[in-house]
């Protein structure tokens, strides 16, 4: 699948988003974090790459790597960008952190071209053994915070989000489903801990 070489230095999520991106695109990374993705697009890729981070650090480690980021909340730093000024806006593990999803969604949609969405899957197996046999707030890989100190404001399944699709008209281009170091192919509403969701606006936008 990946014309990138995997490696165990690079994350399974940032692999399969590297495929994705097309080269020279303008990409834009909400909650772009140190900027780690967005180094191996302008590298690998050759893209023009620029960010949207909260955290100071973060933004300082951005500006180490060459990366043009900006200190802005993700759900506020959209109204400034023109339409369609970006061919890809990615949204990785940042969606469950957010109070006004279709707000954002919609605005990701009116900047870019294409938006590809990753999340944790709220209703991976290890979630739900945590919850129902042992009582208590899931913790696994991907959803690695206790229940008083995570940022985590949506708990969605991958059934949750292909139901929100639906439910607006959006197009999903392509889905995959990922465990640990792995693709799911089966049941991963069940079986996969993370989603990747590649989206384009439906016939109603």
């Amino acid at each position: 699948m990946f014309k990138m070489k995997p490696s165990s230095e690079v994350r399974l999520d940032h692999q399969i988003i590297y495929e994705v991106i097309e080269p020279g695109a303008r990409v834009l990374d909400l909650g772009c974090g140190e900027g780690n993705l967005l180094s191996l697009l302008a590298e690998g890729k050759n893209a023009k790459v620029q960010g949207i981070e909260l955290e100071d650090q973060a933004i300082h480690e951005c500006v180490k790597k060459g990366i043009n980021a900006f200190q802005s909340d993700i759900e506020s730093g959209l109204k400034e960008y023109p339409d369609r000024v970006f061919d890809y806006v990615i949204l990785n593990q940042s969606m469950q952190e957010v109070k006004q999803v279709d707000f954002l969604i919609n605005e990701a949609l009116r900047v870019g071209r294409i938006l590809i969405v990753g999340f944790p899957n709220f209703a991976y197996w290890k979630a739900r053994y945590m919850l129902f046999v042992k009582g208590k707030a899931p913790i696994t890989r991907s959803l690695p915070y206790s229940w008083f100190n995570t940022p985590n404001v949506r708990f969605l399944s991958i059934k949750d989000f292909q139901d929100f699709c639906r439910q607006r008209n959006l197009k999903v281009l392509k889905a995959i489903y990922l465990r640990e170091k792995t693709i799911v192919h089966f049941r991963p509403n069940l079986f996969a801990s993370e989603a990747i969701f590649i989206l384009q606006p439906g016939n109603g936008h």
